[in-house]
């Protein structure tokens, strides 16, 4: 169940960084409510999953997997270029978190 809170937290995250760049600057209330929503819950889920899960390891999932989906909507919400090192490097974050995920398990 903790590593759904990990899941859950890291989609979270990154609706909490898209609704920053829809805040223009803090300019924006209805961003900024979204923006205080995804930041809470995202940081309750990932709490709750750091109950079983190591901290090193929680934390560089949740990141990367945010990372991943921030990439993923710059390229499809804001239509930022994609190119081949984009998707290398991005490539390398989702085998770090694999290699993550499974030394954990074999604990």
């Amino acid at each position: 169940m903790n590593w759904l809170y990990l899941l859950i937290a890291s989609v979270l995250e990154i609706g909490w960084v898209i609704s920053l760049k829809y805040t223009e600057g803090f300019t924006k209330f209805v961003p900024i409510l979204f923006y205080a929503f995804f930041g809470f819950f995202s940081a309750f889920f990932f709490s709750n999953s750091l109950k079983t899960i190591p901290l090193g390891i929680a934390y560089s999932i949740w990141m990367g997997i945010a990372v991943i989906g921030t990439t993923a909507a710059e390229i499809v919400v804001f239509n930022k270029p994609f190119h081949s090192g984009k998707l290398l490097f991005v490539t390398l974050i989702i085998i770090g978190i694999i290699g993550l995920k499974m030394s954990t398990a074999a604990k």
